[in-house]
């Protein structure tokens, strides 16, 4: 692997190295398998989808896993805690509601408790989708989403943060979309609550390099998972709300809400998980912020390109300037 500068040397004045926004390909060069061993990761929303693969790839990896979920007891979570068991895994399964305060800091400090200090990784991946034109998104089906994608990322990381910070150490993962930072009609809010996640989580990452801890945004495409069931779920319920004058407006996207199934998409899930370990792996300081993560064409790829060259050309010369070339220029 190439060496790189590490961000707190280039605050102590190290030279900087020419830029590389984004550098997709550094994850790349992270071993196929790579070695977890002695990380304590907690992931949300992992009683499905990436965030069940996710833990027991990173617990088969060696690492100490929290798979945290809502409404338990609930069968997923016997699953996990059954293939821990018959495979000699590392995972502890706890109740944990992205929407509630006082869950996410009961959560978070039970599992620094039995990880004996600051966690490693914390990957926030509770997510919910609910379609249909913007002006159909009612207040209800606004503040669920916004408090699912948005403030539930920054319960969890500001129930972390503390113990990271004292150690110097630490890794944010922030599972946002390939629709964080391109827009497809009728999706309701999700896209808004995905740059939303974007900004939160760049502006945190250059905030956190004083402070030794990296943040990387993952931006899924559209894989086969639960998500598309638990969209429909939601939507439903919105549709069943919708007054007849609005309804009648976009009479067919109304039609289709609440009827998606995900058919077609043959992607493989475990694409992310096995991008999140690579990144995991890496040395603190090397990981990239953000990383595409689906087969076929990544038009999101050019925005982050672009975002960060602009970045670093706004603020390089600011006394903002070490904390954001940190982040963008690796290499």
């Amino acid at each position: 692997m190439a060496e790189f500068p590490h961000r707190r040397d280039i605050l102590a004045g190290g030279a900087l190295a020419g830029m590389a926004a984004f550098a997709p390909g550094v994850a790349a060069q992270a071993s196929a398998a790579p070695d977890l061993k002695g990380k304590a990761i907690l992931i949300t929303g992992a009683a499905t989808g990436f965030g069940f693969l996710g833990a027991l790839h990173y617990a088969r990896a060696g690492a100490k896993v929290f798979a945290t979920m809502r409404n338990l007891p609930r069968p997923q979570a016997s699953e996990l805690l059954s293939a821990a068991e018959t495979e000699k895994l590392d995972i502890s399964v706890i109740e944990l509601d992205v929407l509630s305060d006082a869950m996410v800091a009961r959560a978070v400090r039970e599992a620094e408790a039995q990880a004996g200090g600051a966690l490693d990784v914390i990957i926030n991946n509770a997510g919910i989708g609910i379609t249909g034109p913007i002006e159909l998104q009612d207040m209800e089906a606004t503040k669920l989403i916004f408090d699912t994608n948005v403030f539930g990322a920054q319960r969890v990381a500001r129930a972390a943060l503390p113990a990271m910070r004292k150690a110097k150490r630490g890794l944010v993962v922030n599972i946002s979309s390939q629709l964080g930072r391109v827009i497809v009609p009728n999706g309701g809010h999700y896209s808004a609550t995905k740059f939303a996640l974007e900004a939160l989580s760049e502006q945190m990452a250059y905030e956190l390099v004083p402070h030794g801890i990296d943040v990387t945004i993952i931006e899924p495409g559209g894989y086969p998972t639960d998500v598309w069931r638990n969209r429909n779920r939601y939507t439903g319920a919105l549709k069943a709300r919708l007054d007849t004058e609005r309804a009648a407006a976009y009479p067919a996207v109304v039609a289709r809400m609440g009827m998606e199934d995900g058919s077609g998409r043959s992607a493989d899930p475990m694409d992310v998980p096995r991008a999140i370990a690579e990144i995991i792996a890496l040395p603190a300081g090397q990981r990239p912020l953000r990383r595409a993560v689906h087969p076929g064409p990544k038009p999101q790829e050019a925005i982050n390109e672009l975002s960060a060259r602009v970045q670093v050309q706004m603020l390089g010369g600011s006394p903002y300037g070490p904390w954001v070339k940190a982040v963008h220029e690796i290499g």
